[in-house]
């Protein structure tokens, strides 16, 4: 594997991006790539890299999206002439036994802020088998934390959470360094569809006085509850 797909392979993993990755397995004659080729194929279709083009291909990354729905990996033999019953055509003479795997994503904590209670529940979160990754701007606080929690500092929490798309296995807690933070972050993860759990961290009276100032957005008591 290349560092650049690799590299992009990691940034999936650690974005969250469906994929799957398909390999060479084994080669009999004439084939358009050597045993060990990679690809990366994501759930939309797009891939990087390639294991031989044209029709071959676009078969392959179907099986690709197959496998990530059914989060199965799959080897599979692809008959490159035209004497196999199963031949699409193909005429490169060969035969090529392809692995699928599509990357499994464990559930994922995503946490606002990164502060003591942040840093404990992350390391906790990790030991539980979660995929973990920490909201933080300030460098400093996140120095320590070490893979595999994803770390971002570039952007805001509540435009990170406006910014992608969320899973039923993605959960959102927010435990800033102080209230107004969390509750931007708050308002944000409300807008949003998709996740599976949306938690503060709070005293009873704080909570109280984020659900009026927030109530003041046109948000539903329903909503807040």
């Amino acid at each position: 594997m290349t560092d650049a797909l690799f590299a992009e392979l990691t940034a999936a993993r650690e974005t969250r991006r469906p994929c799957a990755l398909v390999t060479v397995a084994a080669t009999r004659g004439s084939v358009p790539r050597a045993a060990g080729s990679k690809m990366l194929v994501y759930a939309d279709g797009t891939f990087s890299s390639t294991i031989g083009g044209g029709k071959f291909e676009a078969l392959v990354i179907e099986d690709a999206a197959k496998a990530m729905q059914s989060k199965q990996s799959l080897l599979k033999t692809y008959p490159l002439h035209e004497t196999s019953p199963e031949s699409f055509g193909a005429i490169c003479g060969g035969e090529v036994t392809l692995l699928i795997e599509p990357q499994l994503l464990s559930e994922s904590l995503f946490l606002v802020g990164g502060g003591h209670c942040a840093q404990a529940i992350a390391r906790l979160g990790v030991e539980c088998g979660l995929f973990v990754t920490v909201i933080e701007d300030r460098s400093e606080m996140t120095a320590d934390l070490q893979r595999p929690v994803v770390t971002v500092r570039d952007k805001d929490a509540p435009e990170f959470i406006r910014g992608r798309e969320w899973k039923s296995d993605e959960a959102i807690v927010m435990v800033s360094r102080n209230y107004e933070l969390d509750r931007e972050a708050l308002a944000a993860a409300l807008e949003i569809k998709g996740a599976g759990y949306i938690g503060m961290i709070a005293s009873a009276s704080t909570m109280n006085y984020e659900n009026a100032a927030l109530a003041k957005r046109v948000l539903s008591e329903s909503t807040l509850r």
